[in-house]
């Protein structure tokens, strides 16, 4: 608001005294989501959550403290000045909520339990791999389990109580849990070194229509059977393996030719698989750590997501 003499005169602040016992901390939550993706919509999926409830947890923060924290526009939002300062302390808040576990389980010592992951085959991740060997070093007494399974059944571990923590692509999520973006796998289409097609570079998927082909049954992420449905490729398979070492396998030895992670086929020496897609045209996907709410979750559970959030911060998200 103006003042007479032309200077600008900032909105007076109100202090509540009572706020910390009318505000839902959840609030804090959603609108640092807002804030890390930069629109409601974005954070409604990041959250699994449905865009007008997302809407919703931002007007009444805003209500609360009783100042715009974002502008919206068709492009996203934009974070006001006190949006700026808000988002700086939901970081701080939610930086604190996850050291809280190792905070006190240095108190009362060292901690015991069993941390059971259940993944989708063959998960490149340095990020993970760098976690698991923390967990090692600081809590030797927590041991470390990883069960491989189909896509389709991985999840069901941790509604059978059969596992804390799951990787998995989903392309449906469930509303009860949690998903967190992990990594983005990017998926080429290989051929073994006796196959005819060795050594070509193919601009146009859809000549490969009439070749032998390996899928992966329930362990093919949608984008990558969208593109084998769009350029036609193996509609009738001449062979199938949910094991992704084992559709490697099927692979190299030239039963035909299939999809696989690219962090599989660069660990196969040139000699055995042969790359036949330039990289532009690669289907991607994201493979997200899947947990049960954090009231439902174990210590060790917690230990283990605090430090492999801590990762993906510091980096800015899934590679």
């Amino acid at each position: 608001m103006a003042r007479k003499d032309g200077k600008l005169r900032r909105k007076d602040i109100r202090i509540d005294p009572a706020l910390f016992h009318r505000i839902d901390l959840n609030l804090f939550k959603i609108f640092l989501e807002i804030a890390r993706s930069g629109g409601i919509g974005a954070a409604a999926r990041r959250l699994n959550l449905q865009q007008p409830a997302v809407s919703l947890a931002l007007k009444r923060l805003e209500a609360h403290l009783d100042a715009e924290l974002c502008i919206r526009s068709a492009r996203g939002i934009a974070l006001t000045p006190e949006g700026r300062i808000v988002s700086g302390f939901a970081e701080h808040l939610f930086q604190q909520v996850q050291a809280l576990p190792r905070e006190m389980a240095q108190v009362a010592g060292e901690v015991e339990g069993l941390l059971t992951i259940r993944s989708v085959s063959a998960v490149h991740s340095p990020v993970l791999d760098a976690t698991l060997d923390t967990m090692r070093r600081r809590h030797p007494r927590i041991r470390l389990r990883i069960d491989i399974a189909p896509c389709s059944i991985v999840v069901d571990a941790l509604l059978k109580d059969e596992a804390e923590v799951c990787i998995a692509f989903d392309s449906a999520p469930r509303s009860d849990l949690l998903y967190e973006p992990l990594i983005r796998e990017y998926q080429q289409l290989y051929c073994g070194r006796t196959h005819p097609l060795y050594g070509a570079c193919i601009q146009n998927p859809e000549m490969l229509g009439n070749e032998r082909f390996i899928v992966t049954g329930t362990d093919e992420p949608d984008d990558v059977r969208h593109f084998r449905m769009r350029y036609r490729l193996g509609l009738e398979p001449a062979g199938e393996a949910e094991n992704l070492e084992e559709a490697k396998r099927l692979i190299s030895i030239g039963v035909g030719i299939g999809f696989l992670p690219t962090s599989v086929g660069e660990t196969a020496r040139r000699d055995t698989l042969w790359p036949l897609l330039p990289a532009p045209m690669l289907p991607s996907y994201l493979l997200y750590l899947v947990t049960r709410p954090e009231a439902d979750q174990t210590l060790p559970t917690q230990l283990f997501l605090a430090e492999i959030r801590r990762r993906l911060a510091a980096l800015g998200g899934p590679l």
